[in-house]
């Protein structure tokens, strides 16, 4: 249920009901995808789409819900007036991020907060594990009985730093097949979300968003949301018939600042994400009473206390604070023309600042479809160590540097780490005949972050963890005599495995 946008009359108090059991309107609900190999679409959100990264944007449920001015003696329909604060007051302008809501019920009314049990989730990385090894693990196994929802299925993977002094990140992954119930909300950080399975229906203060793999969605600390599963067809409710098997994904949450568009620099003005093609909800509320259950992540803990009436009752809004989608296909790669593969940060989407100047607190890179046309280079990503930690996840197909990096699983390679290609991927780009190729294979995916991960319990005893990941080495060839110079192909075929 939600309430309905576009001109039309102010509702009367019998009508109110009605309208908020229409349906969401197409500018809040996009139509299904083309397929992850598809050329980039066009923006589906509808005619009345809000749109450009940043921007300050406004909308209304009903006409003339918006008032003239913040906070006015009286609201236009009754409704109360609440800021929703994304930074300090006195934050620099360009970073101020804020916005006014108008509601029908002021967010202050609920029970009081209780501590809820929430196994999955880790905020205390003090206690958590030190491991310098390579990590990878497969596929993270779906629910085994029905029921879980989002927040019953997140996991939290990796961590560093602590929610309480706004410092680190969390890496979660989540797996479910149910409908959140109720709502909830984040106080520790934003919470960048990457399906890889199912597509998500996200219901938000500010409205719906519909996102499905090869589309990524922030939710800024703060704001209110639920998350429901599209069944086959497109209908809502993922535990029902036509469902699929349920929903997998990953989640990069950071405890400090907001994710942001890469700087470009001698690139230009145009290239890699561009900010008109960032997707932010409109007003679409629901005017419904009985009991809801709230949850809150707090400082790495989950509170819940109850409310009386819905949660999304917001008919107007205004500001530069809110979720925002991004489809994935509409990334403008830039790549090498003439030699060397670039360095991995040309594929950046969004990235969190840190303190240190050119140094991201977390940095959200992808390796998506691409030509591949340089000259007398190895193409695939070359052997590394590296400053920062690197996370990997996949969307759907192959990673180009390695074989078994499958969908739905994520590779952990820690600061100064040593990792790069296997040896069949080694061994198949030493000998290549360097014509044009366009990679069309897959989509994987990084967060990459200055700061050194702990691994929680969970990391370290889920079956899905391979215990013999790094052997995907051992067999590299050793080529070197100490006289040839010019090695030719046929010596990189020839080459005995090591070991």
């Amino acid at each position: 249920p939600a309430g309905v946008k576009g001109p039309r009359k102010p509702a009367q108090p019998a009508a109110r009901a009605a309208l908020a059991r229409r349906a969401p309107s197409p500018s809040a609900m996009a139509a299904p995808a083309a397929p992850p190999t598809a050329a980039a679409k066009q923006p589906s959100d509808g005619p009345q789409a809000l749109t450009g990264f940043g921007s300050h944007v406004q909308s209304e449920a009903l006409p003339g819900a918006l008032p003239w001015h913040n906070s006015p003696q009286r609201c236009p329909y009754g409704l109360y007036a609440e800021q929703l604060s994304g930074t300090a007051f006195t934050a620099p302008r360009a970073r101020n991020q804020r916005s006014w809501l108008y509601r029908i019920r002021p967010s202050v009314q609920h029970s009081r907060f209780v501590e809820v049990e929430a196994p999955g989730i880790v905020g205390d990385f003090s206690s958590a594990t030190v491991d310098p090894n390579q990590l990878r693990w497969a596929p993270f196994p779906l629910p085994e009985s029905r029921g879980a929802t989002f927040l019953d299925g997140l996991r939290t993977l990796a961590g560093s730093g602590d929610a309480a002094s706004r410092s680190g990140l969390a890496i979660h992954v989540y797996g479910f097949d149910a409908d959140m119930p109720g709502a909830m909300y984040n106080s520790d950080g934003d919470m960048l979300i990457v399906p890889q399975q199912g597509t998500l229906l996200l219901q938000t203060e500010m409205g719906r968003l519909r996102v499905e793999p090869c589309e990524v969605v922030v939710v800024p600390r703060g704001v209110k949301f639920r998350v429901r599963l599209e069944a086959e067809g497109g209908a809502e409710g993922g535990a029902g018939d036509g469902a699929p098997a349920g929903a997998r994904g990953y989640v990069l949450e950071v405890f400090k600042g907001h994710f942001e568009l890469p700087q470009l620099g001698p690139i230009g003005a145009n290239g890699l994400a561009n900010a008109r093609d960032f997707v932010y909800p409109t007003a679409d509320f629901e005017d419904l009473e009985g009991e809801v259950t709230l949850h809150n992540k707090f400082m790495g803990r989950l509170f819940a206390c109850t409310l009386g009436h819905s949660p999304f009752d917001v008919v107007a809004w205004h500001g530069n604070y809110a979720p925002f989608k991004y489809d994935l296909r509409r990334f403008n790669c830039i790549n090498s023309v003439s030699f060397d593969h670039p360095d991995p940060s040309i594929y950046t989407v969004l990235t969190c600042r840190s303190d240190e100047e050119g140094t991201a607190l977390a940095d959200f890179v992808i390796f998506p479809p691409r030509w591949m046309v340089m000259e007398h280079t190895f193409r695939p990503p070359y052997f590394h160590r590296n400053a920062m930690s690197e996370f990997m996840g996949m969307v759907y197909g192959a990673y180009d540097a390695k074989k078994g990096f499958r969908p739905g699983g994520a590779s952990l390679h820690s600061a100064m780490s040593a990792h790069g290609p296997d040896e069949a991927t080694f061994r198949a780009a030493s000998t290549a005949d360097l014509e044009p190729v366009k990679f069309t294979a897959g989509l994987a995916f990084m967060f990459e972050t200055s700061l050194m991960l702990k691994l929680t319990r969970f990391a370290m005893e889920t079956p899905a963890l391979e215990e013999e990941y790094a052997s995907c080495w051992s067999g590299l060839p050793k080529v070197f005599d100490g006289v040839t110079r010019e090695v030719d192909a046929e010596r990189f075929r020839s080459a005995p495995s090591s070991g």
